[in-house]
């Protein structure tokens, strides 16, 4: 069995898991007085995270919150172990991608009823809250905003003498650059970019610019073949070339700030969402840059658009939900909560939370929130809901990504095979 099948069966299994734990009786979730916090991401976001648990037990002493923390990649199988399993956190940190299946499954608990009680998010704006709901109820809460970014080591472009990423440049100018980069690469091994061609973000940048996306307004794939096979063969050139880093290198990155070419010495610039800022510059010793993507054409759009960078989600059946939902409060909504969180989550979606912040931030969240106003007037409509199964996708183009960068198959094999997946996928209920 594929790794693919096999992360899909364990997230099918644990969300029908989950359906029966919360209709039948008997919940193995914990008591009340301790909860459970699941999330991914670094450990700057882990650092921060506990911190904000331990200022929350100031505030509520007789309350208990354990965390745990995973790397994307590792995340998802283990929340769906989790859930089939009967055990699931009562807080979940949850993703745009997956929420809609783990709603419609009724993994998660509608939240509804604490707008305006234990959720003081008003101030939000309708569409920052309306990124949590799916059918029309409330399921997740949007713990800050961001999109999509380029990060750099501007130092390390200018030793080459190419011309570093820069707003409104070409994908056709960023690749002849990078490939002027790696003729005057100042170390052995260095190379301008990691490879985004199995980076699902960067892979939707570019088929927005076109009007295109990765998924329709009906569930289906909102791409073909051909579009795929381009993509492929744009970063099978860029790697002939010697201008991002080779498979071999690019296969060591687990869609983690740790483990990016960036990161690991490997490459001057990295293709991320703009809340990683904070968390890429915590462990790079380099000062870093942000920038937004090179477009298809000086004409195009930017591709871009303002997402929730994550929400929190409680799950359907916790014992705990008040608490749950009061921690989630503390968060997003109360001074003391959103400043140690500050923007390595997003950029606060409520105004109020912004404004106090905006004062406390140091330079590097100070260029993240910078950025996103930059890219704000340019960015467009959010994409449509994805169908069940999307969650999987970035598992499914990373993998065909490495098939293509090893010379296993041709572009046109890899966009043939990325849309067979992807369907497949998608069609799995």
């Amino acid at each position: 069995m594929s790794m693919m099948l096999q992360r899909r069966a364990v997230l099918t299994a644990g969300l029908a898991a989950l359906s029966l734990a919360t209709v039948g009786g008997g919940s193995a979730f914990a008591q009340a007085a301790r909860i459970r916090l699941l999330w991914w991401g670094s450990q700057e976001r882990a650092d921060r995270t506990n911190k904000a648990i331990a200022a929350f037990k100031q505030v509520k002493p007789d309350l208990d919150i354990a965390g745990e923390f995973a790397g994307w990649s590792d995340y998802w199988p283990r929340l769906a172990t989790q859930v089939a399993g009967r055990n699931a956190p009562d807080l979940i940190q949850m993703d745009y991608r997956y929420i809609f299946e783990y709603a419609r499954r009724g993994a998660l608990a509608p939240l509804d009823e604490y707008l305006g009680k234990g959720l003081k998010i008003d101030d939000f704006g309708a569409p920052n809250i309306d990124s949590g709901r799916v059918d029309g109820k409330l399921y997740g809460i949007n713990l800050g905003v961001n999109s999509s970014a380029v990060f750099f080591d501007a130092a390390g472009w200018e030793k080459t003498g190419a011309k570093p990423p820069s707003a409104g440049q070409t994908w056709e100018e960023f690749a002849k650059s990078a490939a002027e980069f790696g003729k005057n690469k100042p170390k052995p091994g260095y190379y301008a970019t990691a490879d985004a061609s199995g980076v699902e973000p960067s892979f939707e940048n570019w088929l927005r610019q076109s009007k295109k996306s990765l998924f329709s307004e009906d569930g289906a794939l909102g791409y073909d073949a051909k579009d795929a096979t381009q993509w492929f063969a744009m970063w099978a050139d860029m790697r002939a070339a010697g201008a991002c880093v080779p498979a071999d290198i690019q296969a060591l990155d687990q869609l983690s700030i740790e483990t990016n070419p960036l990161t690991t010495g490997k490459a001057a610039t990295a293709f991320a969402h703009s809340n990683q800022f904070v968390g890429y510059q915590a462990v790079n010793k380099a000062k870093l840059s942000i920038t937004s993507y090179p477009k298809v054409s000086k004409d195009t759009p930017s591709g871009h658009y303002l997402k929730p960078s994550m929400l929190m989600s409680v799950a359907n059946g916790s014992a705990g939900i008040a608490a749950a939902v009061d921690f989630i409060n503390f968060l997003v909504a109360v001074p003391e909560g959103v400043d140690i969180l500050g923007v390595e989550r997003g950029v606060p979606a409520s105004a109020s939370m912004r404004d106090q912040l905006s004062p406390k931030l140091n330079d590097v969240s100070k260029a993240m929130v910078e950025y996103i106003a930059e890219v704000t007037p340019g960015v467009g409509p959010l994409p449509p809901a994805p169908p069940p199964g999307a969650g999987e996708f970035a598992f499914v183009l990373k993998r065909t990504s490495e098939e293509v960068a090893f010379g296993k198959i041709t572009p046109e094999q890899g966009g043939e095979k990325l849309v067979k997946e992807a369907e497949t996928v998608i069609k799995r209920k």
